[in-house]
């Protein structure tokens, strides 16, 4: 396939560009990009498509994958999708089994195959779209102190370090949650998470069950509880073991729509997208994607 490279320089794994570069003309690109400032990977993902590109490849983290796929779904064609995973996180590529070494990643590209995959369009302050998982309440305070530096210092802990220093802001939110427009709940909730794939935060199985080509959304909701309780769930979440815990509400839908007071910040894979209201719509089997063959 006629193929496009867009790389990321600053992403979390990058120490020195010039030897990952040469790693991936292994991929035989046509075209190799190497962003320069921030919001520049979309533009480029979307010109690639409407270029005729076949494959862009993610060579980045999260946001970087994030980024691209926005790209492809400007442009509406039908690029596949491929992904060298570079970041702190690299959660959508657990998801899909792509390994972490770039050497190993790229021969999965080489001799993987496609398979078609969901995507969610988001709609709130922006409209975006998003493979992974997308969250309101605390994670999106957790977010706003996940600054850059803290990845670079922390790496894969970094989540775990804003949220301690989110911990101290930890409200309840009094939410409208409807599913598929038609089952509406009535909450007190501290989090909602949004997932289309399984793992956030460095590979924390947050969506231990989802499935990127179910045609279905999970939703895990956190409802307001004692601090004693959130630390059990807490380890809980940390071993995939949280979706029969009474301190979770679980559900599946098509649609989702969230409405709260205060209002919550909401993230789409780790980038802040804007306030509630918010409505998440599957978009099944709309997104190409080289996986690792079986």
């Amino acid at each position: 396939m006629k193929t496009c490279v867009i790389l990321n320089p600053i992403a979390g794994a990058v120490k020195d560009v010039d030897s990952i570069h040469e790693r991936l003309n292994a991929l035989h690109p046509a075209r190799l990009n190497i962003s320069e400032k921030p919001g520049e990977i979309e533009n480029l993902a979307r010109e690639s498509v409407e270029a005729g590109f076949e494959q862009i490849v993610s060579a980045g983290g999260d946001g970087t994958l994030n980024e691209v796929v926005n790209g492809i779904a400007a442009a509406g064609g039908d690029s596949t999708l491929a992904i060298v995973p570079l970041g702190t996180g690299n959660d959508f590529a657990r998801t899909l089994g792509v390994p972490i070494d770039i050497d190993e990643a790229i021969e999965h590209i080489l001799r993987g195959q496609i398979r078609e995959i969901d995507l969610v369009r988001v709609t709130s302050d922006l409209v975006r779209y998003f493979v992974n998982v997308s969250s309101g309440g605390f994670s999106g305070l957790v977010d706003e102190k996940l600054t850059p530096e803290m990845k670079k210092t922390w790496g894969p802990l970094a989540y775990l370090r804003s949220a301690a220093a989110a911990f101290p802001q930890l409200r309840g939110y009094t939410t409208r949650v409807t599913l598929d427009d038609s089952e509406a709940l009535e909450l007190d909730l501290y989090n909602v998470i949004v997932a289309n794939g399984r793992y956030v935060a460095g590979g924390i199985p947050i969506a231990p069950e989802a499935d990127i080509a179910d045609g279905l959304l999970d939703a895990i909701l956190l409802p307001e509880r004692g601090k004693g309780d959130l630390v059990l769930l807490a380890a809980q979440i940390l071993v995939g073991k949280h979706l029969t815990s009474d301190a979770i509400i679980f559900h599946r839908a098509k649609k989702i729509g969230i409405r709260s007071k205060p209002g919550m910040w909401f993230n789409v894979d780790g980038e802040l997208i804007g306030n509630e209201p918010a409505t998440f719509e599957l978009m099944p089997k709309a997104l190409r994607c080289v996986v690792p063959a079986m």
